[in-house]
């Protein structure tokens, strides 16, 4: 894997959907190469009026764009957040400048959670769950092993998964940042 994919892959976003809560989890670490550069980044945030929650995977400053394009969306579409979604895709994948962006994104609100991509993906998992990253296969797997099991909330789900990814992917700590919605 080149220092360029691994730029790309560095970092695990999960989404989980579960009872009256979607919570979205991001780990920390920021790694160029095989470097650890820092440990407590926020890779997931509040967008808007606080209504939709994202996190990215891949280059930060790319990333930033992207948010703030997502942000611009949901103010011009009233806060829908899957109007906005595809309409940034459609920017996203035919822009000039975009198109050369490296992230992706997990967003979710009350009705919604999706993946977007710069290949003009808007995705919705029928089962309410998103893993993007190095490690989020990990914790995709690991959610989806917890999500049925009884008296374990969406945060716990979120929570236990992320630690499980963090013990896999080399790419992956265990300082999770937190952001939840009540649905």
């Amino acid at each position: 894997m080149s220092e360029r994919d691994a730029l790309w892959h560095g970092t695990t976003i999960l989404c989980v959907r579960k009872g009256n809560k979607v919570v979205l989890a991001g780990d920390g670490q920021v790694s160029m190469g095989q470097t650890i550069v820092k440990s407590n980044a926020r890779k997931v945030r509040r967008l808007g009026d606080g209504s939709v929650i994202a996190g990215f995977a891949g280059a930060t400053a790319d990333a930033m764009t992207l948010f703030e394009r997502l942000e611009a969306k949901l103010e011009q579409y009233q806060g829908q957040l899957t109007r906005a979604a595809v309409e940034l895709a459609k920017d996203w994948r035919t822009d000039r400048y975009l198109r050369r962006l490296e992230a992706m994104m997990a967003v979710a609100d009350k009705q919604a959670s999706l993946i977007l991509s710069g290949t003009g993906d808007v995705l919705e998992p029928e089962d309410g769950l998103i893993g993007i990253g190095s490690g989020g296969s990990f914790a995709l797997a690991a959610a989806r092993a917890l999500i049925d099991i009884d008296g374990i909330d969406a945060e716990a789900v979120a929570r236990r998964s992320m630690a499980i990814a963090a013990g896999i992917c080399v790419y992956t700590n265990t300082k999770v940042t937190l952001e939840s919605l009540d649905v």
